[in-house]
C-alpha cells in the first residue's frame, strides 16, 4: 500500500476529483495548507496599499492506496495540476505498513 500526499492550487480541485474518481479513487482526505516555495510568495494591493503575502494558499490532498494504482493516480495528479508556472505542487510518496479500517476492524487492503 502507497500513501500520497499531494499539495496542490486550490483552482485544481474539482478538475482533480473527478479525474480521481473517473480512476476509481473511493476517497481522501483534503487540508487547507498555506505555504511558500521558490517563489517565496506574492505582493498585493489592497485599499491602495501594496503587501507581501508570505503564505499562498494551497490544498493537501492525502489518500492511501494499492501499489498498482499508485503510478495511475500519481500520473493524473501531474496530468491536472499541472500549469507550467511556479506553484504547482509536489507530490510525496509513501510506503505504508497496515490499514485499519476502526469500523468494521478490516485490515490492510480490505480497509481501503
Amino acid at each position: 500500500m502507497i500513501k500520497i500526499e499531494a499539495i496542490i492550487r486550490p483552482s485544481r480541485l474539482t478538475a482533480l476529483k473527478d479525474a480521481l474518481s473517473l480512476l476509481g479513487v473511493h476517497g481522501m482526505t483534503i487540508l487547507e495548507a498555506g505555504g511558500f516555495g521558490r517563489q517565496r510568495g506574492h505582493k498585493e494591493l489592497f485599499r491602495g496599499g501594496e503587501y507581501e503575502v508570505e503564505l499562498i494558499p494551497k490544498l493537501m490532498i492525502v489518500l492511501v492506496t494499492t501499489d498498482g494504482m499508485a503510478p495511475n493516480i500519481v500520473g493524473k495528479i501531474k496530468e491536472v495540476c499541472y500549469t507550467g508556472e511556479a506553484g504547482d505542487g509536489k507530490i510525496f510518496i509513501y510506503p505504508i505498513g497496515e490499514v485499519i479500517r476502526i469500523r468494521t476492524g478490516e485490515q490492510g487492503e480490505d480497509a481501503l
